[in-house]
């Protein structure tokens, strides 16, 4: 909850060089604006990705604040974020209902950034594989191999937003390989080898570096660091 469309339209102009530079590394880069500075955005900068940051499974009726998937189809945006941490531990996100949302999106040909990620609670408790993989196998039920191309999945352990209390990068890695395991025994391993994995959690310009090398992390989901064009840009440089 960033930004008004002013301020989006700075940062828009502003992150013409972020694009260039991203192109000649050849990275792919994106923001998910608010729903209100979604157009200001994608005018600025026609080379961003651009992305919501959540959607109804409905296509409309009575959910007062909601916004549906036929609504997105109306915006400039190619895909979504689900599940992120903020969404379920503030309004009682569900995978069952990241399952609808996702299914929804592909229907429309949107793509899908599904989050996943355990408390401090579950990663003290040694569980957090066991959450991760029923968040990954009940968001992801019911779809087919083929769907997988619209699909990205970030790992963002709770624990590590925006508390500047960083997953060391072998436990991202841990994780992010566990998930791409899970890819390849629910789908196959071609799909599996295919799908973005990002790591999400108090990234920041000195240490996407790290992480960005390990072998199962393809990018980052990034919060506060993305907010201010300068930081964004200290963060492709050092990818």
């Amino acid at each position: 909850m960033n930004k008004t469309r002013a301020e989006a339209e700075t940062f828009g102009v502003t992150s013409l060089e972020l694009t260039k530079l991203a192109k000649e590394k050849g990275i792919d880069i994106g923001v998910t604006p608010p729903f209100l500075a979604i157009e200001t955005v994608a005018k600025a900068n026609k080379d961003l990705i651009i992305g919501a940051q959540n959607c109804h499974y409905l296509d409309k009726g009575a959910y007062t604040g909601e916004v549906s998937v036929p609504m997105l189809l109306d915006l400039p945006v190619s895909m979504c974020l689900v599940g992120h941490s903020e969404r379920r531990t503030y309004y009682n996100e569900t995978n069952e209902s990241c399952n609808k949302k996702i299914k929804r999106l592909f229907e429309a040909n949107l793509g899908a950034l599904y989050c996943v990620g355990e408390t401090l609670e579950e990663f003290e408790a040694g569980i957090s594989k066991d959450i991760v993989k029923r968040q990954v196998l009940e968001g992801l039920e019911g779809l087919e191999v083929a769907q997988l191309e619209k699909l990205v999945i970030a790992y963002e352990p709770v624990w590590s937003i925006g508390t500047g209390k960083n997953a060391s990068k072998e436990i991202a890695e841990d994780v992010c390989s566990f998930i791409r395991d899970i890819i390849a025994k629910r789908f196959n391993k071609k799909a599996a080898s295919k799908l973005r994995i990002l790591y999400g959690g108090s990234v920041k310009p000195n240490n996407i570096h790290d992480y960005l090398k390990m072998e199962n992390i393809d990018g980052a989901l990034v919060g506060g660091a993305s907010l201010d064009s300068e930081s964004y840009r200290a963060l492709i440089a050092n990818i």
